[in-house]
């Protein structure tokens, strides 16, 4: 089992910038690859970004693509999404996830075995 908890969520200006964090605790993440995803109300889960168990390869979402970076510290069992220029439609809960499967990485969330229980991101305008 893994266990996932995100942190680093809260109220940002459009323009700003947060830093996501995800600590696993269970098993080592270098078994792993992660991913970031969210959810606005009334919207199903998207995809945001992942990054492969190594490190090496990460993907993004389209939009969030030169905004956020994803990346992970498997010394620490931590994964990072920083997020600038933040806008008002990046407004969601924030999911991080772990894939046994999809080692090189993953944009699906059937693709994922473990999630953790989301951190809120709210951006005004």
């Amino acid at each position: 089992q893994v266990q996932l908890v995100e942190s680093g969520g809260g109220l940002v200006q459009a323009g700003g910038s947060l830093r996501l964090s995800c600590a696993a605790s269970g098993r080592t993440l270098s078994n792993y690859a992660m991913g970031w995803f969210r959810q606005a109300p009334g919207q199903e889960r998207e995809f945001v970004a992942t990054i492969s168990w190594s490190g090496i390869n990460s993907y993004y979402e389209d939009s969030v693509k030169g905004r956020f970076t994803i990346s992970r510290d498997n010394a620490k069992n931590t994964v990072y999404l920083q997020m600038n220029s933040l806008k008002p439609e990046d407004t969601a809960v924030y999911y991080c996830a772990a894939s046994s499967t999809r080692l090189r990485g993953a944009q699906y969330t059937h693709e994922y075995n473990y999630w953790g229980q989301g951190t809120q991101v709210t951006v005004s305008s």
